[in-house]
C-alpha cells in the first residue's frame, strides 16, 4: 500500500512575492521534491489545507485527525509548519489511531529559497515512517522524536527532546 502524504502547507510550501516582500502560498512543491529526491517508494498525495501552522484552526487539525483515521494507508507524512507541529502531532495521538506509523515533517526555510531543508527531511520522514513502530512522530533534520517528548527551540531554530529518553 502506497504511503498517504497529506499537506498542510507551512514553510515547507511558501513562496516569495519579490514585489512586496510577502511569502504566500500558491501549490504545493510536493511532487517536484519527490521527483528531484528520485523517490522510487509507492506515495499519494492529498493535499488537506495550504496554511501558515500560526493561522491552523480547531477545525483544520480536526480534518487532517479525520483524514488521518479514514484513510487505508497505515504509513503517513503530514507536511506542516513547524510552530505548530506539535500541537497537531498532540491532537493526533489523542484520537488513538493505534494502528498507523505517522511522521509530521516540515521545514525552517522555504523550498523555493533553493537552501531549505525541506527536501532532506521529506527524505528522512519516508524513511522513518517505513521503519518506526505505530506511533505519532515528529521528523526534522534527520532525527525523529515521539509526539510527546519534542519542542521547537525558537532560539536555536532546532527541534530537541524535552528530556533525554534512556
Amino acid at each position: 500500500m502506497a504511503i498517504e502524504i497529506f499537506v498542510t502547507g507551512g514553510t515547507f510550501d511558501k513562496e516569495y512575492n519579490e514585489l512586496n516582500g510577502e511569502l504566500f502560498f500558491k501549490d504545493t512543491h510536493l511532487p517536484e521534491m519527490l521527483k528531484l529526491g528520485r523517490n522510487r517508494v509507492d506515495v499519494s498525495t492529498k493535499t488537506l489545507m495550504m496554511i501558515d501552522s500560526l493561522q491552523m484552526t480547531e477545525d483544520d487539525r480536526q480534518l487532517i485527525v479525520s483524514e488521518c483515521k479514514n484513510t487505508p494507508a497505515d504509513q503517513i507524512i503530514i507536511t506542516h509548519g513547524t510552530d505548530t507541529m506539535v500541537e497537531t502531532a498532540k491532537r493526533i495521538a489523542a484520537a488513538d489511531i493505534a494502528d498507523k506509523t505517522i511522521v509530521i515533517t516540515g521545514a525552517m526555510i522555504p523550498y523555493k529559497f533553493g537552501s531549505s531543508d525541506g527536501l532532506f527531511n521529506l527524505g528522512s520522514a519516508l524513511a522513518f515512517v517505513q521503519t518506526l513502530p505505530k506511533g505519532v512522530y515528529v521528523a526534522m533534520n534527520g532525527r525523529w522524536f515521539n509526539w510527546n517528548n519534542v519542542w521547537k527551540n525558537r532560539q536555536t531554530g532546532r527541534f530537541e527532546e524535552l528530556q533525554k529518553v534512556k
